[in-house]
């Protein structure tokens, strides 16, 4: 069976173009609210709302890398944190004139997380739009509020992150990079604080979770937040001298914390992968590693997944992910096993990542061989690896 590589590359390419950027949005508003996929995804009415995120007095810093050291200069607001911009949510998305020349990258959290770190990283001249959650992130690309999105996917401690995968089968967006970053959990307090002083400490369950072995040295409540970054501004704005935070070396600085120790994580190989997420697909190319991420479900059959799998290892294509995911339009199939009754089994989709472009021929035949027996199939995105050494 030939491969239509275009079916799958561009199977959302009729979007109603609404340049958001030349009229204010309250204009715009019935022509947002009339746009539409052809696929069948619907955009949503949303109601906008605009904040200035000026500092009082900036500030000069050194912004972390990869791996969490200090190397770039940026700007810090620690002097009010109500400058700060407020994270959109996905019902009241902020929109503000776009004048083409920096990049709108939005990400889920407050100013200072690992996901705006990522951003920073993957788009060093962007403008950042904090996001409240991963559903409002998706939307403000959808909506064209944004240009990109960029999302946590998984983490080599806490694994896969289930709700952005089911996020991307559920949005029309692609996926046309990744950046991992290596996280460097500190333990900050208001100035002048030691870690003798300290309480209690906040931040993500996760972050916690990763930091155990030092946190219990130091015999703290763990107090749970939202995100890192979250934790961090509620030291700074509650004045909190007995309340110390897990964040990153960014968040320390723009919420005016004391760093008293840095890489306080059990683990050292912690590195966190995130995915960069646009409207329109890359054009693939072959002139440098190449990634291509995929989604599908299977019919019930005998060895019907060794037989999927089986068509990138005819042709030497590596998988670096496999992850599956049960259906949620159609959880459960009923099988007749015996006189007695009927057994369920779930129903799966399967995502996976392999190391080839779509611009390949190997590539385009695989996919094509797996179109045979998959009664679903979409590509979710054709991009450059991430090859940069931790």
């Amino acid at each position: 069976m030939a491969l239509k590589v275009d079916c799958f590359m561009y199977g959302c390419l009729g979007i109603t173009r609404i340049r958001v950027c030349e009229l204010s949005f309250k204009r715009d508003l019935k022509r947002l609210g009339n746009w539409e996929c052809n696929c069948g995804v619907s955009g949503e009415r949303v109601i906008t709302h605009v904040e200035d995120g000026k500092p009082l007095k900036p500030v000069i810093s050194s912004y972390p890398d990869r791996g969490g050291n200090s190397l770039r200069e940026y700007t810090v607001f620690h002097h009010d944190l109500n400058s700060l911009p407020k994270p959109l949510s996905a019902s009241d998305l902020s929109s503000s004139r776009n004048n083409g020349s920096k990049l709108r990258v939005a990400y889920q959290g407050v100013p200072g997380s690992y996901s705006e770190d990522a951003a920073l990283i993957a788009y060093p001249d962007c403008e950042t739009f904090p996001c409240d959650g991963f559903e409002a992130a998706f939307k403000a690309v959808e909506l064209m509020l944004v240009d990109r999105a960029v999302i946590p996917i998984e983490n080599t401690v806490g694994g896969s992150l289930h709700r952005n995968y089911d996020l991307l089968l559920r949005h029309r967006l692609h996926i046309v990079g990744e950046v991992q970053l290596g996280v460097n959990h500190c333990l900050m307090a208001l100035p002048g604080v030691r870690k003798e002083d300290l309480k209690r400490v906040l931040s993500h369950p996760q972050a916690l979770d990763q930091c155990e072995s030092t946190l219990s040295k130091l015999g703290l409540v763990r107090i749970s937040t939202d995100d890192t970054a979250g934790a961090a501004q509620m030291v700074a704005s509650q004045c909190a001298r007995d309340t110390g935070a897990v964040a990153s070396v960014r968040a320390a600085a723009i919420y005016g914390l004391d760093i008293l120790e840095e890489r306080i994580q059990d683990d050292d190989d912690n590195i966190t992968r995130y995915i960069m997420l646009a409207r329109e697909p890359n054009i693939p190319r072959s002139d440098r590693p190449y990634k291509t991420s995929i989604v599908f479900s299977l019919d019930e059959g005998s060895g019907v997944l060794f037989k999927a799998l089986a068509v990138f290892a005819l042709r030497d294509i590596n998988l670096t992910k496999i992850e599956s995911r049960p259906q949620r339009k159609r959880p459960l199939r009923i099988v007749d096993g015996s006189n007695k009754g009927s057994a369920k089994y779930f129903d799966y989709l399967f995502y996976i990542d392999f190391q080839a472009s779509m611009a390949e021929p190997q590539a385009q035949s695989a996919l094509g061989h797996l179109q045979e027996f998959a009664s679903f199939l979409r590509v979710l995105g054709c991009y450059p690896m991430d090859t940069t050494p931790h």
